[in-house]
């Protein structure tokens, strides 16, 4: 696997620091015993609070300049993460950058259509362009992109959550520096927990554990979709991914795992074990989750421990893809607990 070849610009900061969650891991250990869980910290990436689309966005940036593109735009939720790292990454460039904004959540009060990420989006100077839910995003992007000045002749299309096999190559990348790390560090790992959502962050760790002759498992939580259609949409990434790094063939559907039990009510609207999820985080390790990807998933992970999903001594290592400014749009969801306790 030799992406030396392929267009990029350095954003993030790398490497991300992998650590031992040990007051997690003791209190969540039982009689016999429990799992050593660790934590990568993309989270610490850089690029207006960090989080994982920083990775993405060193290829897709570098595809973007390549093609001589003086402006980008994307697409997601309101509360999107990678939206907010994408207009901070133009920043960095020195490019336009605009947004659509899909409300997929129906939420509609100050904090969520204004704070968190929104806010962090103009800040760092990108145009933001809202719409309802469309069944097809990607569409609506390109609606918008031929609406600019100068149109895809001038604009570079990044998709949601810059999840397309280009954008996916940095995690291929990132999974090259978590077997480097376990290495150095004479550290055996068991298996990795990650957010499954547009499924970049996944396809590409999932391909770049197989380029790196790694067979450590990849468990994904989905944070929208039931199981099977996610597993298909994972697969189909990686294999593109693969292609697109050299190495074809080589992704076979038995190593693409989601758990979809920890959706909840829906994308961006937390279950009640989102919201402990959360919270454990926070007051065992200090380590900061946000209520849409992080927090379901680490959700995920707690409930795979509870159900003996991992034996004693065991290494899990929880993927932080970053996202906690999201938190400040929804301050009702953890305000529950604080006025019990006044």
């Amino acid at each position: 696997m030799n992406l030396e070849r392929l267009p990029r610009v350095r954003l993030a900061h790398l490497p991300t620091p992998l650590e031992p969650l040990e007051r997690l891991s003791a209190a969540l250990a039982g009689p016999g015993g429990g799992p050593d869980i660790w934590i990568k910290r993309d989270d610490c990436t850089g690029l207006a609070t960090g989080g994982n689309k920083a990775r993405k966005l060193e290829y897709l940036m570098g595809a973007a300049l390549e093609c001589g593109a003086e402006a980008v735009a994307t697409q997601g939720a309101t509360q999107s993460n990678h939206a907010r790292q994408t207009a901070a990454a133009a920043a960095r460039l020195g490019l336009e950058c605009h947004v659509l904004l899909e409300n997929r959540t129906g939420f509609t009060d100050r904090d969520y259509a204004e704070n968190g990420n929104v806010l962090l989006d103009r800040l760092c100077g990108a145009v933001v362009h809202r719409c309802p839910p469309r069944d097809d995003m990607e569409a609506a992007l390109a609606e918008l992109v031929a609406g600019l000045p100068g149109g895809a002749d001038r604009v570079y299309a990044i998709p949601g959550g810059g999840s397309n096999a280009i954008g996916a190559t940095g995690y291929a990348n990132a999974a090259a520096e978590l077997v480097e790390q376990t290495d150095a560090m004479g550290l055996g790992v068991d298996a990795i927990v990650l957010a499954s959502g547009s499924a970049g962050t996944h396809a590409g760790m999932v391909t770049g554990l197989l380029g790196a002759g790694s067979r450590i498992p990849v468990y994904g939580v989905s944070v929208r979709a039931e199981s099977a259609p996610q597993e298909a949409r994972v697969l189909g990434l990686a294999r593109e991914t693969a292609a697109h790094i050299g190495l074809p063939g080589t992704v076979d559907a038995a190593v693409i795992r989601v758990d979809d039990r920890f959706v909840g009510p829906g994308y961006g609207v937390p279950a009640e074990s989102t919201v402990e999820a959360v919270r454990t985080m926070a007051e065992l390790e200090g380590i900061l989750l946000d209520p849409v990807y992080t927090g379901k998933t680490f959700a995920g992970l707690l409930g795979m421990i509870r159900e003996g999903a991992f034996r004693s001594g065991e290494r899990v290592v929880f993927l932080h893809t970053g996202g906690s400014s999201a938190l400040f749009a929804y301050p009702g969801w953890f305000e529950a607990k604080r006025a019990q306790a006044a």
